[in-house]
């Protein structure tokens, strides 16, 4: 039996070196209290892009094109190991950690962002960094797309964990592709939230058997930093809940373990062991003797940009 995490904590809004420090901080705490697989929302470091669905593209372009070239320079750079506490933090605690962030392109014009989700062992080594296939609409406008070299499970103490990024799981293949690698723990960094979401979270619990980690931004329009271009505009109520979070456990049965988490900052804990999957196969076993693999195939196409 394994403790996880998920930090559902506001997010430091393009301010790199700050948002590793809270990402850092909350890495002790969890590790602290005996957590062995930490989880953080989607783009965590340094923020999600809220408002790329409150601005027009032609009429506010210069807004966004001001609001990318910050948010670029605080980027994560794999190349340049801007991960480097995150890392060091993980292997202190011995503890994997699963971790949103914007990524800066380092091998082709260095220019463009990634929504990415990388893992990182208890050594304190990256074990997988995924790319989001496809930024969902809006989204478009801020990141770039991404490849299937991400589209991995890796092993851990926890068992084997693998990650998909907010509307990836709503992709029937994505899932598949995790689900044939034998996932024990699917992880879901999220900016949705709510009731559709987490019947989505239930339903490819259930649909896999595997343990669904669903880790949900949260903030509301006074964490968005004054100096933001038309904050006041897009955000004239301070109190609004722009995302209330909404991270949840679920077991591989689909019942929920931990959470919701709604309208309130936190970690969230959960114990997760290896057996439920066992049993929750047995039943239904999408990749293996309920697959019919003999009528079906899966063919996943090795792609890296």
């Amino acid at each position: 039996m394994s403790k996880v995490a998920i930090v559902q904590q506001t997010p430091v809004f393009l301010d790199r070196d700050s948002a590793l420090q809270k990402t850092v901080s909350a890495i002790n705490e969890a590790a602290i209290n005996g957590a062995k697989l930490i989880v953080f929302p989607e783009a965590f470091i340094a923020g999600y892009p809220a408002w790329v669905w409150r601005l027009r593209p032609g009429t506010d372009r210069e807004i966004l094109t001001n609001l990318h070239a910050k948010a670029l320079s605080q980027s994560i750079s794999m190349q340049k190991d801007d991960l480097l506490p995150v890392r060091e933090a993980a292997k202190t605690h011995q503890v994997t950690v699963v971790c949103g962030i914007n990524e800066r392109d380092s091998e082709l014009s260095q220019t463009t962002l990634y929504n990415a989700v990388v893992t990182i062992g208890a050594d304190g080594e990256v074990l997988n960094k995924h790319r989001k296939l496809m930024p969902t609409n809006a989204e478009r406008t801020f990141w770039g797309l991404g490849d299937s070299s991400g589209l991995r499970v890796v092993d851990t103490p926890c068992g084997r964990i693998g990650s998909l990024i907010c509307w990836e799981s709503y992709m029937p293949l994505s899932r598949y592709a995790l689900y044939e690698q034998g996932i024990d723990i699917y992880i879901a960094p999220t900016y949705d939230s709510g009731e559709n979401w987490i019947c989505c979270m239930r339903h490819i619990a259930r649909e896999a058997g595997c343990w669904v980690l669903g880790a949900g931004n949260i903030f509301q329009a006074s964490d968005i930093p004054d100096t933001l271009p038309s904050k006041h505009a897009m955000y004239p109520n301070a109190e609004e809940w722009v995302n209330p979070g909404d991270s949840v456990v679920i077991a591989p049965d689909g019942n929920i373990v931990a959470g919701p988490l709604h309208k309130e900052q936190g970690i969230l804990y959960a114990n997760v062991e290896l057996q439920p999957i066992i049993t929750a196969r047995r039943s239904h076993d999408v990749v293996g003797h309920s697959a019919r693999n003999d009528i079906f195939q899966m063919n996943l196409k090795s792609t890296k940009k």
